[in-house]
């Protein structure tokens, strides 16, 4: 039985596919299997992944499309690994990563159920890092600080805690730390060991999957997030963005004043609400305007 089951859900990302799964043959640690979910791709992965000739590679191909979280349930229950880590076809390990998270893992406390990493945050286009980010608090009611391709994670808290609730369209991984985290304790690892890699149509999202998200979020973990009034109302903030996206600024507004009044000094609260009130088109502009001076800055 391995250590670890590195479990790598895909869909139509097969470039991409080839520099995560080197980047975790490249590890440090070797006791692990690869359990690569093929999640119904019409692009070549297939090709790119036979080009791979290792024993620990395993490879199972959905015949439609599940989904995030049923690709990754379809890894959890054909894994064998006393851990469980995950990683998204477009992103990429450093090469210590699985090693430093193993030593601190297996030299914890029982009631510890996983552990996360920082992660340097990359653009596509030129492969150039434009942020690094820790995680400094361990409070999923505050903050949601575990990145998907960062953790790692003991097998067990799926057998006792469920797996990926496949109802939801989106945040089913923030789902599932939430519901880990009143059964076990995370850990971080104060230093990015992972790349995170955003690409240029990073803004193109199916909104209305996203908003669906967010909205049930609230309804199931209202009184989890009431712990922290910040983060309760940075998530109303999310769906007041994404509802302006969507083309909704009435609701978009609405979610905006609901996150002031729950937490009412948060400058960008009140910066995203004035935004709404020059309508959809100029609330995108705006937007995306301030996220390229981000990634370019």
């Amino acid at each position: 039985m391995p250590k670890v089951s590195v479990i790598i859900p895909t869909h139509n990302r097969a470039e991409s596919l080839r520099a995560a799964i080197t980047s975790v043959l490249n590890q440090t640690f070797h006791d692990f299997e690869i359990v690569i979910v093929d999640d119904a791709s019409k692009d070549h992965t297939r090709e790119v992944i036979t080009n791979f000739n290792d024993v620990r590679i395993k490879v199972i191909h959905n015949p439609f499309s599940k989904g995030d979280a049923g690709a990754r349930n379809v890894g959890v229950m054909n894994s064998n690994g006393e851990y469980i880590a995950f990683l998204e076809d477009d992103d990429e390990w450093l090469p210590e990563k699985l090693q430093i998270q193993i030593n601190l893992l297996d030299n914890s406390p029982s009631e510890v159920g996983g552990i996360c990493t920082g992660r340097f945050t990359i653009k596509e286009a030129d492969r150039r890092a434009f942020s690094v980010w820790n995680p400094e608090i361990n409070d999923l009611s505050k903050e949601n600080f575990i990145t998907t391709s960062s953790i790692l994670l003991k097998k067990e808290c799926f057998e006792k805690c469920g797996l990926f609730d496949e109802s939801m369209p989106t945040s089913s991984d923030y789902d599932m730390w939430i519901r880990i985290s009143k059964k076990y304790a995370f850990k971080s690892v104060n230093m990015p060991l992972m790349k995170y890699y955003i690409h240029d149509n990073s803004l193109s999202f199916n909104y209305e999957k996203m908003i669906r998200g967010v909205e049930i979020l609230l309804k199931k973990y209202s009184d989890f997030f009431k712990y922290s009034s910040k983060e309760y109302s940075n998530i109303y903030l999310q769906l007041g963005v994404l509802y302006c996206y969507k083309g909704e600024v009435q609701k978009g507004r609405k979610a905006f004043v609901n996150a002031i009044k729950i937490y009412p000094f948060e400058i960008r609260n009140y910066f995203n609400l004035a935004l709404s009130l020059l309508g959809t088109e100029n609330f995108k502009k705006l937007k995306e305007a301030k996220e390229k001076r981000a990634i370019t800055g």
